[in-house]
């Protein structure tokens, strides 16, 4: 079965990227625009990052910065006051995840509740397992058996929960296969950054006792948050386009001066913000690939940074031994006994190898794979027959700065788009709801022909 509309937009995917689309197609007046949204999981808005409920699972950006609104900055707060979660006064505030999480189920349902008369919005649970183009537009093919057909897709479906496929011996968080156990065996976490601490956070409201050992490369811990003053910059101030070592050199010298001034650090990495996708795409390919080998773990401990209390809970567990954070890489693994595994391990300046017996390996190494092989059934249809690419890093999807789809061949399509994770081979830093929302306001005014709101 096929069922068509018209002026139609499909978005594959009901996490938060494609939830804020939604809500920033519907402001356009146009009666004809029909959004389609949909969602394999059971309940839309909350998808991988905002369906945990563990208190300890907080965003890592204050609640004043979350608003799905880029000229309405203030809406999350307020709807957190309104429902009594935080107090009008209140200072700095990182709320839990699942909280926000009810918060973009409330700017669904308030559309879902505005359009009920228009017919322009329907939400759809159902995994999508391919798009292909048609001569009038798009059909998206649904597990079901059906199709949607539309003149635009528009694919948000965010990172893919798999491990990496050279990594399928660890497991992810939460997953099917995350089953009960033994709270003193000693475990493995692949990451020390935000997901580790996630995995951490979990593994204590569970009661487990036993060792958790986090490794990657260099073995950084997140820094805090703290209250600062991001300096103001101007893009003539930034060395755009040079080679990686120009561009730390540069910082590194910034620091310095604000430093000097009374400032520190987090003011100058909070005052490049607005500036970092322009950074990335002026970056010439060699900057780029250097800059994910050497810079990107010393970059995202200072630039991702975690609330202040789960750092000081963190911190203290490195303290007291409950986790140890260890700077090395995955040489080899394989079964030990019916449930554990060996890990053998090579510390970071060092030649003597270190075998670790535990109960369990988790996966929170991050979003850095390549999509053409991941598990997402709709984008590896995609790359499979050559309507999509990944981007040359394979972060992920190769798209333009208007985040339309290029193809194997290079063309840019004009009915296929992605937002979000997908696109940051393109944008880099696009993880965060304030760059998504950025990003979605402006797709949304070109696909619905309007001056993109707080754009214009």
């Amino acid at each position: 079965m096929i069922e068509r509309s018209r002026n139609s937009v499909i978005i594959i995917g009901g996490g938060a990227s494609g939830v804020i689309l939604t809500a920033h197609l519907l402001r356009s007046t146009d009666p004809g625009l029909r959004v389609t949204l949909v969602e394999r999981r059971d309940s839309f808005g909350k998808g991988m990052a905002y369906s945990t409920i563990l208190p300890d699972h907080l965003l890592n950006v204050a609640a004043t910065n979350m608003s799905a609104f880029p000229d309405d900055p203030g809406h999350y707060w307020r709807w957190l006051v309104e429902n009594r979660l935080v107090a009008a006064n209140a200072g700095p505030v990182y709320t839990p995840r699942g909280i926000y999480g009810r918060y973009l189920e409330h700017v669904l349902a308030t559309c879902v509740e505005r359009e009920s008369a228009t017919g322009r919005l329907r939400l759809v649970k159902q995994e999508c397992i391919g798009v292909a183009t048609t001569q009038g537009g798009v059909e998206a093919r649904l597990a079901d058996g059906t199709s949607l057909v539309g003149h635009v897709v528009v694919l948000a479906t965010g990172h893919d929960e798999a491990p990496a496929t050279d990594q399928n011996f660890a497991l992810r968080v939460g997953s099917a296969e995350d089953t009960p156990l033994d709270p003193d065996a000693r475990v493995l976490v692949l990451g020390t950054g935000l997901s580790m601490a996630d995995a951490w956070l979990t593994l204590q409201h569970r009661g487990h006792k036993g060792e958790v050992v986090a490794v990657s490369r260099r073995g950084l811990l997140p820094w805090p948050h703290q209250k600062g003053n991001p300096i103001k910059l101007d893009s003539a101030d930034i060395p755009l386009g040079t080679e990686l070592s120009y561009f730390v050199d540069w910082f590194h010298k910034l620091v310095r001066e604000t430093e000097k001034a009374g400032g520190n650090w987090r003011d100058v990495v909070d005052g490049l913000r607005p500036f970092n996708q322009r950074i990335w795409q002026n970056w010439p390919a060699t900057a780029k690939r250097r800059f994910l080998e050497h810079t990107k773990a010393w970059w995202d401990i200072h630039r991702h940074r975690m609330a202040p209390q789960i750092h000081a809970k963190v911190s203290e567990a490195v303290r007291s031994g409950r986790l140890r954070l260890l700077a090395a890489r995955v040489l080899d693994t394989q079964p030990d006994g019916d449930h554990g595994r060996k890990v053998r391990l090579l510390p970071r300046r060092s030649r003597e190898t270190e075998t670790l017996h535990v109960g369990r390996v988790y996966d929170c190494t991050g979003i850095v794979k390549d999509v053409s092989t991941g598990s997402i059934a709709v984008i590896r249809s995609l790359t499979d027959r050559g309507l999509a690419r990944p981007d040359p890093l394979r972060l992920g999807l190769d798209v333009t700065p208007d985040c339309a789809v290029i193809d194997a061949s290079g063309s840019v399509s004009d009915r296929l788009f992605a937002v979000g994770p997908l696109t940051r081979g393109t944008f880099f830093e696009i993880d965060a709801v304030p760059d998504i929302r950025n990003q979605t306001a402006r797709l949304a005014g070109r696909l619905t022909q309007q001056s993109a709101p707080g754009f214009r």
